[in-house]
């Protein structure tokens, strides 16, 4: 019954737990940049920047505007940067996957027990932004408006398992940690400035059909859907298109690993 598929349940939460304690001596140095970030964008953009913006953007006030966005963000960035940088030092460095294997664990296992930490990081930096977001709301600011933000625990976890896979999959590729600056300045950043965060997508032309193809931009509209209401159409399908790149790279991911790690 521990075994779902290709990964034993057990294995993949021994992984887990090894992160998780090791996460326990280190979170205070961990969770600076990663919480901090969306806050100082919040406080920035939103009230800075907001004041100057008197109508707001699509009818709300504008640090109503971004936070769903900026909710979105926290848990993209909590799971790159796990399943990234420190996937590749325990991988290459420290050959912490050598002595994983040398057990019963499989690739598999390994794999499915980083997207676990991954997920789990994402909900620690998302439910934190979460818990301001909802202070705002109750000191007067429209943030979070419909009884559907209850179900943004479910969206971070499902943000961070998505982006948990891009990331694995990138470092599955790479053999050099240098490499890691490309992602993050030709993949990670522009996804952040143009995915529906700080403006509406239909500021650029075709700006709605080439964001539609990408990960952060469904996970905005569906959080700010969630944030504000009502739930449509367009919100099913952006749950539907996160789920299916979850479950493709669910197949890919471990494979891609096996490749690299068994030869």
């Amino acid at each position: 019954m521990r075994r779902v598929g290709d990964v034993d349940l057990g294995m993949a939460a021994s992984v887990w737990m090894r992160n998780a304690t090791v996460y326990r001596h280190t979170w205070v140095r961990n969770i600076l940049p990663n919480f901090f970030e969306p806050l100082l964008f919040l406080l920035g953009m939103g009230m800075g920047l907001g004041a100057y913006l008197e109508s707001g953007l699509e009818g709300r006030a504008y640090v109503a505007y971004i936070a769903p966005g900026l909710l979105a963000s926290a848990a993209m960035n909590g799971a790159v940067f796990e399943v990234t940088y420190n996937v590749f030092v325990k991988m290459n460095f420290a050959r912490l996957y050598d002595a994983y294997l040398g057990t019963p664990a499989t690739v598999a296992d390994v794999v499915f027990g980083e997207i676990l930490w991954a997920v789990t990081r994402s909900l620690i930096y998302g439910l934190a932004f979460l818990a301001i977001l909802a202070a705002l709301t109750v000191a007067g600011y429209p943030i979070l408006t419909s009884p559907a933000a209850l179900l943004m625990p479910f969206a971070i976890a499902l943000v961070g398992a998505q982006f948990a896979l891009i990331g694995l999959l990138f470092t599955s590729a790479v053999d050099q940690i240098d490499l890691y600056s490309y992602f993050f300045t030709l993949f990670v950043t522009p996804l952040f400035l143009f995915s529906g965060v700080f403006f509406p997508v239909t500021r650029f032309p075709h700006g709605p059909e080439i964001a539609w193809f990408t990960p952060l931009y469904h996970a905005v509209r569906l959080m700010r859907g969630l944030a504000h209401g009502p739930l449509a159409l367009d919100h099913a399908i952006s749950v539907g298109w996160m789920l299916g790149l979850t479950l493709l790279l669910l197949k890919v991911v471990p494979a891609r690993f096996r490749a690299r790690m068994v030869r």
